[in-house]
């Protein structure tokens, strides 16, 4: 602000999973190299604080492979957005989401360019950019994008990061978990013939997939944390956690229920719906999830809503749940992962 100079941030959405990091990261990467003359500085920021980052346990382990410093990295509570903006520098693209949180509603009038992989949910007008695809993983636009420049900007490690990432998003590119897409395939096959070197998609996808799914020694609130949305309406707060854990071993989970109230009314939130997935050897999942919340009417909102969701349908059948105050259910329908959800729970709100 001092220098009065421009400041173009590359940002995810404020889960912070690998897709958003390695989209920003590579995004922010390719515009540093290609922009005519570039007055501004591009920064890729961490939609997370700092201190959350050791949460993001595939992430951490696909930038340590790959020899890119923590201290690198930029997050979000080193940033400050807000006054950049105030100031006239900021330029804000978005990957891997296109609406910002109402926290950040301030920030909506910097936003030149979006690159997402979910369905629109508001229009923008020119003169910001939009780049919407119906594919498995955000990191494959930017992939496309980075390959559609000049040739020479794609490293080695930057290929690296879009290849694992695309290979965990879809699953290891198996049709069977209902997430991959032709271009998805496509580009990873780009990035493998430009890079003969990387690492095979087995040994990659397995390394991912079991850091992701590692949550040895995290508390009930880190894990609830780790994959974490949140939606609000003008009344109500509700938390979506991704959890990675059985939803039967997490129910079970010593002083859950304690953990639950807490980590609400710690943070403002009126519910929580946790939503659970694991993995066979053939890449099927397995959905469950869970709604909390000590307001009944609201549970019971959430609930039917869930139910009776047509678009798609969820296909829950109950589940036995040891608190009254949370209501389990096994997903029939297990290719409809959050993505799916949260427009249903929106529109619930």
């Amino acid at each position: 602000v001092r220098q009065h100079r421009d400041i173009h941030v590359v940002m995810g959405n404020e889960a912070c999973d690998l897709d958003s990091t390695v989209s920003a990261l590579a995004l922010a990467y390719f515009l540093a190299q290609t922009s005519p003359a570039p007055k501004a500085a591009f920064v890729p920021v961490l939609n997370i604080p700092r201190a959350d980052f050791a949460l993001r346990t595939e992430t951490t382990f696909l930038l340590r492979d790959r020899g890119i410093p923590a201290a690198s990295l930029i997050f979000r509570d080193e940033i400050d957005l807000g006054g950049l903006h105030h100031a006239g520098l900021l330029s804000l693209t978005l990957v891997d989401h296109h609406v910002l949180p109402g926290a950040d509603a301030a920030l909506e009038e910097a936003v030149v360019e979006v690159v997402d992989h979910r369905p629109l949910e508001r229009d923008r007008g020119p003169p910001c950019q939009v780049t919407v695809e119906p594919v498995g993983s955000c990191a494959t636009l930017v992939t496309e994008r980075i390959l559609q420049g000049p040739p020479g900007v794609l490293d080695r490690t930057t290929a690296a990061l879009l290849h694992g990432t695309i290979l965990l998003d879809c699953i290891n590119l198996s049709p069977a978990a209902g997430k991959v897409t032709p271009r998805d395939v496509a580009c990873v096959s780009l990035l493998e013939e430009r890079f003969p070197e990387l690492p095979a998609r087995d040994a990659v996808f397995g390394a991912l997939q079991a850091a992701k799914f590692d949550v040895t020694g995290l508390t009930t609130e880190q894990m609830l944390r780790k994959d974490l949305k949140v939606l609000s309406s003008d009344e109500v707060v509700v938390a979506i956690s991704g959890i990675f854990e059985d939803l039967e071993t997490f129910l079970l989970r010593p002083g859950l229920l304690q953990d639950l109230e807490a980590f609400c009314q710690g943070r403002g939130y009126t519910g929580l719906v946790a939503m659970t997935v694991s993995f066979n050897e053939r890449h099927e999942p397995t959905r469950k999830l869970a709604v909390y919340s000590q307001q009944e009417p609201l549970r019971g909102t959430l609930c039917r809503a869930l139910e009776e969701a047509t678009t798609p349908s969820l296909l829950l059948q109950p589940l036995p749940s040891p608190w009254a105050c949370v209501a389990a259910y096994a997903q029939g329908n297990a290719v409809a992962a959050r993505k799916k959800v949260l427009p249903i729970l929106r529109a619930a709100l």
